[in-house]
């Protein structure tokens, strides 16, 4: 190959460089810059299932279990539940008084049911205690009245299938078979007067552990 043939090929070359910088103009293409895959390694966290969730259910010979396709009811001396479960749960009781549930899948769990049947068969209570000077609670009929430091009392009604119950002006027991209700009560009690950290001012859970924060300090002297 003559010189002069090379220069022509090599100048041929070069009016067709790929530059990923450059756009399409004076002759120069733009090609695509492959990029190195960076592998991504997934970790999967299986949270832990309900203990209870897993363990065959006792029903006792007072409580009675009414199964119909994915709907399941519960009755007992203390009241009546009933729940529908999603597909992915299968009810099997046996003849020897055992409830027990196929789950096919992980989130699933039977804890509910197992509430069920102790609530209608012994119930369920929650106690709360109030802390602080004058505080105090008294039932009226179906109401119950805090006095928590407001410049009134608050009254608030006792819903349908709970009871009730204050001691000593100042402890509070509500009870009842279903604990989901009862927990929603409660809570709504303790709403009205949270405890505070400093003085463990309010109203808190039985065994509710309050984190007490120091107060500001004085000026040395």
């Amino acid at each position: 190959m003559t010189l002069e043939a090379f220069v022509t090929l090599f100048l041929v070359q070069i009016s067709y460089l790929r530059c990923p910088f450059l756009g399409e103009a004076n002759g120069i293409r733009v090609f695509k810059v492959s990029t190195p895959r960076v592998a991504v390694v997934r970790k999967i966290v299986e949270c832990k299932e309900s203990r209870i969730g897993k363990q065959p259910i006792p029903v006792p010979s007072n409580v009675t279990l009414t199964m119909s396709s994915q709907d399941l009811k519960v009755k007992g001396p203390l009241g009546e539940l009933a729940i529908t479960y999603p597909r992915e749960i299968k009810l099997d009781k046996e003849d020897s008084g055992i409830l027990r549930g196929v789950v096919y899948r992980k989130e699933a769990s039977l804890t509910l049911t197992d509430n069920m049947v102790v609530g209608v068969s012994k119930g369920f209570e929650k106690r709360l205690q109030l802390v602080g000077t004058g505080y105090r609670a008294t039932v009226e009929g179906k109401d119950i009245v805090l006095n928590l430091g407001f410049s009134h009392p608050v009254r608030m009604t006792i819903p349908d299938g709970l009871q009730v119950k204050v001691e000593e002006n100042t402890r509070i027991a509500v009870s009842g078979y279903d604990k989901s209700a009862i927990g929603q009560f409660a809570a709504s009690i303790r709403k009205w007067r949270p405890p505070e950290p400093y003085k463990g001012k309010g109203v808190k859970y039985a065994d509710e552990i309050v984190r007490r924060k120091e107060g500001k300090a004085g000026k040395k002297k």
